[in-house]
Order: structure tokens, then C-alpha cells, then sequence
């Protein structure tokens, strides 16, 4: 390992980094992910048991709750009228935890060497799946078990196939740790390795979140409008041809394209199909804003609303999804997500929510700016709206959710001098046993 990446990866593996860094190196093993949210709970509580007035002289801490706020009562609001109350019920209790997780990150993120080492331990993490992934591509077989007949499923195993749309909205870490310790060569590098993962695992939401971060690091890199429009032209013809060789040599992208071409034929059958069943999905979740236009049918509630609202023989009734007679579990797009599960209340605090973010973004100095960059790109590559999308009130990409914009409003304020002193609590796992 390079000297220059050694100290930095050995400071995010210690305590306070470890609990924010562990939400992320175990989201390929389902809920043990909330190891690291509970971690930094238990840090929130001791924290604010030493000093009540910590908020007062945080900034990022502030505008994080203001966020939650926005997202919470966005729940919160919706879950007295919902479809199934007490599944929404419970959905809002889950998002308590949240509030002191964030607080925790911003906290634990004051100084630009922390954020630089939990970014760096991030990107090595994902570089570590994207060639395990390649692995899977070469080999059949992976850490997560032996790959999916249609897509790469890598770390995440075959019965998860998360991997593209993680990889990809996680890219920017890995992106921004190649260039700083490499340069533009390791930039170069880290895209092409990261790109052939992310094709194969044969999400097409992941291609477009990847091809947005991506860019983001052209215009870094361009800075110019000619010089941007170079390296997207060079892009498209490493993509192009990337995409000649996997269409050629991978049984699975060759069903994906094949799949994702058949919307060429230009009828309302051919780009459901092509598009898995969204248009079906996004029509049942048009007819659920128009009956409940307020507040939504519940947040967590458009499984039990979808039969309520699609046809006796729609093909996520009686067929697939989350179990016959069910229907779709979300509606994949975040827009028509957040309308469908808690209204026009719920749309309206979100964009209060988008427009304090951008607000603080704007009112930060460029310094902050610049150091905020990889993970401003990941958060908005996620969140980018002319897309499809996993649940972002789901416990599993909720949490990812959070964990972005947690350390995106550390990482505008993490301005503090390395050596002042910062009181913040050593979450350890001997901690807990011990009680503390």
C-alpha cells in the first residue's frame, strides 16, 4: 500500500471514524449495517450527556437536523391516514434513529484529515467490491457466492442484487481517492474499473447515477467547455466500446440490452417491458396521488395500496414483486415515492429540505465547497430526479440515504484546526459491554 494512503486509511479505522465508516463497509450484509447506526447513537447520547449545548456551536449539526425535520415530518404527517397504520407507524419510529446517527457523523467529521480518511477508507472500499466483481465476471463466483443468471450480483449475492446502484452512487469516493493519490492517470484507471462492474450488474438506474458522477470529475478536470466536451467524446467511445465487448462476451448484459432495445419498438407493451414493468408501476402510483393528493396512502404503505388501484391482472399482482397478491414494493422514482407515500404535504417539506441544502451550500466558503466535492457528487447522483430509483424511506437504502447527507453537512463545516482539541467520545465495542 502507498505510504500516502497508509496513514490516512489507519486514521479512518480508528475510533470515532470506525462506527461511520462500518454503515458502509457492511451494507452487502443486509441489516448488520445498523452495527455502525447504533454505534454512533450510543456517541450521540454520551456526547450530549457531557455537553448539552453542543448543537450550539455546530453549524452542519443544525442544518442536519433541519433536514431530518423535513424528512421526518414528512412520515410523520402522513402515517395517522395511512393504508396500514401501523406499518407506518413503525416506519416512523425507525426514522428517530437518524437524528443522533447524523449528529454523531457531524461531530465525529470536524476536521478536513477526518473527512479526508473516511472518504479515502470509503473508496477502498468500494474499489475492494468492484474487484471482487470483476473476479465474478472472470470466475462465476465471487465473496458474495456463485453470480446471478442475469446480472453481476458481486459481494452483495445473488438474492440482493444491489451492487450496481451501490457502486455507482458510491463511485465518487473511489473517483476522488484515485485522482488525489494518483492523479489524473489513477482517475482514468478508477472509471474503467469501475465501469465494466457497473454495467454488468445490469442496473440501468446505476448507468445513468454512474454516468452523472462521471460528469462531475469531467468538468473538475475540463474546466473549460471545450475541454468538457473532449472527455465526454472520449468517454463515449470507451463506453461504446465497452459496451460492444460486454454485449459480445456476457450472456447476462446481452439479456439487459436486448431487454432494454425491445423500447425501440416504439409501443406502450414494448417499453413496459423494457423498462420492467416502471410505466404499470408509476400509472397505479398516478391514481394513488389523484385519491389521496394530501397526504399520501402512508409511508411504507405502497405495497398495500397497489392492489387497491391496479388492474385484477397486472403483472406485480399476480406474479412477482414482494409476493402474489401484493403488488410492487415502491415506485421506484423518488418524485412520485415521496407524492405516493405522503402527499403534497410531504413534496412541499422536501423541497423546504432541498432548498436549505442548497442554501448552505451556496453560503459556505469554496474551500468548503472543495472539500464537501466527492461527497456532494455521491449525494447528488443518488438523489438525481430524472432517474429510477430504490425507497429512500426504506430501512436499507434509507440509511445509505442518510449516511451521505450526514457527511455532507459535516463536510461543509469540518473547518476545525487539526490540533484542537474536539470532546467527542470514543464509541468502542468494549463500551457497550461495559455499559458506557
Amino acid at each position: 500500500m502507498p505510504q500516502s494512503i497508509r496513514p490516512h486509511l489507519m486514521a479512518a479505522l480508528r475510533s470515532p471514524l470506525t462506527p461511520i465508516w462500518l454503515v458502509v463497509f457492511l451494507l452487502p450484509f443486509g441489516r448488520s449495517s445498523e452495527l455502525g447506526t447504533l454505534l454512533c447513537m450510543l456517541g450521540a447520547i454520551i456526547l450530549f450527556f457531557r455537553d448539552r449545548r453542543a448543537l450550539a456551536g455546530h453549524a452542519g449539526a443544525r442544518l442536519l437536523l433541519w433536514l431530518w425535520a423535513a424528512y421526518f415530518l414528512a412520515a410523520l404527517i402522513s402515517a395517522p391516514g395511512a393504508i396500514d397504520p401501523a406499518r407506518s407507524w413503525n416506519s416512523v419510529a425507525a426514522y428517530l434513529r437518524f437524528a443522533p446517527f447524523g449528529i454523531y457523523v457531524c461531530f465525529a467529521v470536524r476536521r478536513e484529515s477526518r473527512l479526508n480518511a473516511l472518504c479515502l477508507a470509503t473508496g477502498i472500499v468500494v474499489a475492494l467490491w468492484a474487484l471482487d466483481a470483476w473476479v465474478q465476471t472472470l470466475t462465476g463466483y465471487s465473496l458474495g457466492g456463485h453470480a446471478e443468471a442475469q446480472r453481476l450480483s458481486g459481494i452483495f449475492g445473488a438474492g440482493n442484487l444491489k451492487l450496481g446502484p451501490v457502486l455507482a452512487s458510491l463511485s465518487p469516493f473511489a473517483l476522488w481517492a484515485a485522482k488525489r493519490h494518483f492523479g489524473r492517470t489513477g482517475l482514468i484507471a478508477a472509471m474503467l474499473v469501475l465501469l465494466v462492474p457497473i454495467l454488468l450488474a445490469g442496473s440501468r438506474a446505476a448507468w445513468i447515477t454512474y454516468g452523472v458522477a462521471l460528469l462531475a470529475f469531467f468538468w473538475i478536470e475540463a474546466r473549460t467547455p471545450l475541454r468538457f466536451a473532449a472527455w465526454i467524446l472520449a468517454a463515449c467511445v470507451v463506453v461504446a466500446a465497452a459496451i460492444g465487448v460486454a454485449w459480445k462476451a456476457s450472456p447476462r448484459f446481452d439479456a439487459r440490452m436486448d431487454r432494454t432495445m425491445v423500447a425501440l419498438h416504439d409501443s406502450r407493451h414494448a417499453i413496459n417491458y423494457a423498462s420492467s414493468g416502471r410505466i404499470d408501476i408509476w400509472r397505479v402510483a398516478g391514481k394513488m396521488i389523484a385519491a389521496h393528493p394530501v397526504v399520501g396512502v402512508g409511508v411504507r404503505d405502497f405495497r398495500e395500496a397497489y392492489p387497491r388501484f391496479a388492474s385484477p391482472n397486472d403483472h406485480f399482482v399476480t406474479e412477482e414483486a414482494c409476493g402474489v397478491g401484493e403488488g410492487a414494493c415502491h415506485p421506484h422514482q423518488i418524485v412520485l415515492e415521496i407524492l405516493s407515500d405522503t402527499g403534497a404535504i410531504g413534496l412541499a417539506l422536501w423541497l423546504a429540505g432541498l432548498a436549505l441544502a442548497v442554501r448552505a451550500w451556496r453560503s459556505v466558503e469554496p474551500d468548503a465547497r472543495r472539500r464537501a466535492f466527492p461527497v456532494t457528487v455521491a449525494l447528488a447522483v443518488t438523489v438525481f430526479p430524472l432517474n429510477t430509483h430504490l425507497a429512500f424511506y426504506s430501512a436499507w437504502w434509507g440509511l445509505l440515504f442518510w449516511w451521505l447527507l450526514a457527511l455532507w453537512c459535516a463536510a461543509l463545516y469540518a473547518d476545525v484546526a487539526d490540533d484542537t482539541p474536539i470532546k467527542l467520545p470514543r464509541v468502542r465495542m468494549r463500551n457497550i459491554v461495559d455499559g458506557a
